[in-house]
């Protein structure tokens, strides 16, 4: 196990990758690490992750109340207490705005679809929990239902949170849902997704305990991710959808190059 010292080193600088991918903006977002079961090392409020110290991180105990710190506690910290109480083998959580996933949210779609396998064996789906005001206890509500099953959710115009059991791997799966969400958007362009099968999906699950890294525990869920069996109309929804319009849009061969090459320059400007 980390020494705190450690961990506030490594929140810091996971904070900064964040920044510099642009999963976050401004002061957006919040990391934070389990100590022990009674304490929780988090960022606070009103700082950059980009630009933050170790010492501007602050130490709550388990019902929010600030221990340690020269800076006050952030107002989603709510969110991961439900978590780490939740979830008793989490013990490093990430909260960030990614572009596109929070595109998906923001339009009301959970990324629940069985398009990589990858991404089925890592986390299984992404299912969308019902918007809620950041930082509220309608927030916490919101995500109760889903926090067991899940190991990522996307919060209804708001952004994601990723969790495991430690920091770096709940990091990796915030990744992991941006470049799932980016894939996603490219099969939207193309206007044709070949899904997987439920036998797929089936031989997927159990194959996780042989990939090193895949450390989530959480069972499938029925209809998630939706595979070639599922219903159309379910590849929108999923538990605590909003719902949101499933319209495809359609774009040229040459508008879609156009896109994918401003993705990848973007992609190497942030390297």
């Amino acid at each position: 196990m980390k020494s705190e010292r450690q961990s506030r080193e490594e929140i810091v600088r996971l904070g900064r990758m964040l920044h510099d991918r642009g999963f976050v903006a401004a002061t957006d977002g919040n990391l934070s690490v389990r100590l022990d079961h009674e304490s929780v090392l988090s960022t606070p409020t009103g700082v950059s992750k980009g630009m933050m110290s170790p010492e501007d991180l602050v130490v709550v105990d388990m019902s929010g109340r600030k221990m340690f710190g020269r800076r006050d506690v952030s107002s989603e910290i709510a969110m991961h207490l439900l978590i780490y109480r939740l979830r008793p083998e989490v013990h490093g959580i990430v909260h960030a705005h990614p572009t596109t996933a929070t595109g998906y949210a923001a339009a009301g779609l959970p990324l629940n679809q069985a398009l990589v396998s990858e991404v089925v064996i890592g986390l299984g789906c992404v299912p969308l929990a019902q918007y809620a005001t950041p930082g509220t206890p309608e927030l916490t509500k919101a995500l109760e239902p889903l926090v067991p099953s899940y190991d990522a959710i996307l919060m209804a115009n708001h952004g994601v949170v990723t969790y495991a059991d430690d920091l770096l791997r709940a990091y990796m799966k915030m990744e992991t849902v941006e470049h799932f969400a980016q894939i996603t958007l490219v099969t939207h362009m193309l206007g044709r997704q070949q899904l997987l099968t439920d036998d797929d999906v089936n031989k997927l699950m159990v194959a996780r305990a042989k990939y090193q890294g895949v450390t989530s525990s959480t069972p499938r869920m029925p209809g998630c991710p939706v595979t070639t069996s599922g219903s159309a109309a379910s590849a929108t929804a999923t538990a605590g959808d909003q719902g949101g319009s499933s319209d495809r849009f359609l774009v040229t061969r040459d508008e879609l190059a156009s896109i994918v090459e401003d993705a990848v320059r973007n992609t190497k400007r942030r390297w």
